[in-house]
C-alpha cells in the first residue's frame, strides 16, 4: 500500500501532533470518492465540522495544485492552499494534500497543518481511504493533549460522512 508524501516540517513524529484515520471499503473505487473530496464546497453536505468553504482567485469549485481556499473546521478559521493533487489514474493513487494555517504568522496561537488525502483502488472491488494529518504550533499541542482527541474523532467523522456519500 502507498503512503502520504510528507513536506520537510511536517513529518510525523516531528510535529506537535498527528493524527491518522484509514478505511478499506468494499463495492467502491477511486472514482466514486474523489469528486466529493476534491470539491470542498460538497463538504458541508456529508461532514458537520466544515463550513465557510470558498476560494480565492476565482478558482473552485474543484481543487487543483496551488489553489487557495478557506473553511473553518474546529473553531479555527483554516486558510489552505493545496500542495499535492493528483487526480484518480490507472493503477496509481489518487492524492491531495494542502497547508492550511490560522492566526498570524510568528505569534503564539498560530496553527499551521499539512492534511493530507490517499486513495487506492485494491483488489476485490475495495478502496482505501488514507487521511493524515501532522500540526505545528501552541494551538496543536492542546489538541493533541485532549481527550478525546478532537482531530482523531473529527476526521473518523469526515472519512464516515465521505463513505456515506459516495455509496449514495
Amino acid at each position: 500500500m502507498n503512503a502520504i508524501n510528507w513536506p520537510e516540517g511536517f513529518v510525523p513524529g516531528f510535529t506537535d501532533n498527528f493524527v491518522s484515520n484509514e478505511m478499506i471499503i468494499s463495492g467502491l473505487n477511486v472514482n466514486d470518492v474523489w469528486p466529493l473530496l476534491s470539491q470542498p464546497l460538497l463538504w458541508p453536505e456529508y461532514y458537520k465540522n466544515s463550513a465557510d468553504v470558498r476560494f480565492y482567485d476565482n478558482k473552485g469549485p474543484e481543487l487543483e495544485n496551488g489553489v487557495r481556499f478557506y473553511f473553518s473546521t474546529f473553531g479555527f478559521p483554516v486558510e489552505a492552499q493545496v500542495v499535492e493533487f493528483v487526480p484518480p489514474a490507472e493503477g496509481k493513487p489518487a492524492r491531495l494534500a494542502w497547508h492550511g494555517w490560522a492566526g498570524e504568522k510568528d505569534t503564539p496561537q498560530r496553527l499551521d497543518v499539512h492534511h493530507a488525502w490517499l486513495l487506492e483502488d485494491l483488489s476485490g472491488h475495495r478502496v482505501r481511504i488514507l487521511t493524515q494529518e501532522t500540526q505545528n504550533g501552541v494551538p496543536a499541542k492542546d489538541l493533541a493533549n485532549t481527550r478525546p482527541n478532537p482531530m482523531l474523532n473529527g476526521h473518523q467523522e469526515w472519512l464516515d460522512g465521505l463513505i456515506r456519500a459516495a455509496k449514495k
